[in-house]
């Protein structure tokens, strides 16, 4: 672990050095979800800076979400945490193998270009912007589990560029590398198309289960996805606290 040393002539903007320099480690992974980050005292050495120059560096990422101030412990790489009453941003591969199924992933189709009109109205942006088109097919034991359609904002997550979803389905990738502030579920439930069914091996017209979901940090949105499960393999069940009744 080495962070490049600033001297103190760039006082004036080093604190977002100090920020871009961590970021980065959190972003490509280098740094994982609950990694603690170098002490204030740390950071002063290596940069040769003031505590508050630090400070500040270490507020603006805790108010973009990435690092967690926890008192007299240290700072440390934000854990996403659910932020819906409803639903969790689950991983398809630990979902599958916590029940003891053998997970299987294909990415189908990967596609980098310039947002269209339809692109940007899914993903709920009004800027032009580079995306990253994926559809991916999950099986539990080799039964279909899921279909996947997603776009990855690469303005947000440029990173994206270089994963090797071939590999690694892009919700593990992005859970893992990519922290997030905020998300959204919408769920539905529709008649398979012929492209669902040729895909889940279902009957054209048979009842499927719907997620869609996006994310944010910061109000940038990350990725938005479009899960579809055979219906009849597949419920949502959530539990949750609610006021004492009258």
């Amino acid at each position: 672990m080495t962070l490049v040393s600033t001297p103190r002539s760039g006082a004036p903007t080093l604190y977002k050095r100090i920020r871009t320099d961590i970021e980065k480690r959190i972003l490509s992974g280098k740094w994982p979800p609950g990694h603690r980050i170098p002490s204030e005292h740390e950071l002063m050495k290596r940069y040769d800076c003031s505590r508050m120059t630090v400070n500040k560096a270490l507020t603006e990422l805790a108010q973009a979400d990435l690092i967690q101030r926890r008192k007299r412990a240290g700072s440390f790489v934000h854990r996403p945490q659910v932020l819906s009453a409803v639903l969790e941003i689950a991983d398809i591969r630990a979902e599958i193998t916590a029940l003891g199924r053998r997970y299987d992933y294909r990415l189908l189709v990967r596609r980098r270009r310039a947002a269209s009109r339809a692109d940007r109205s899914w993903l709920g942006v009004e800027q032009p912007c580079d995306v990253l088109a994926l559809e991916a097919y999950h099986s539990a034991d080799g039964i279909p589990f899921a279909m996947e359609t997603r776009l990855i904002n690469l303005d947000a997550v440029p990173e994206a560029r270089q994963a090797d979803f071939t590999r690694e389905s892009p919700g593990t990738w992005l859970l893992t590398h990519v922290p997030w502030s905020e998300a959204e579920h919408r769920i539905a439930a529709i008649g398979a198309d012929d492209k669902i069914a040729k895909t889940l091996h279902t009957a054209e017209g048979s009842p499927c289960l719907v997620i869609n979901r996006r994310t944010w940090r910061n109000g940038q949105t990350l990725t938005a996805v479009r899960l579809v499960y055979p219906g009849q393999e597949h419920q949502l069940v959530a539990r949750f606290k609610g006021r004492q009744a009258a």
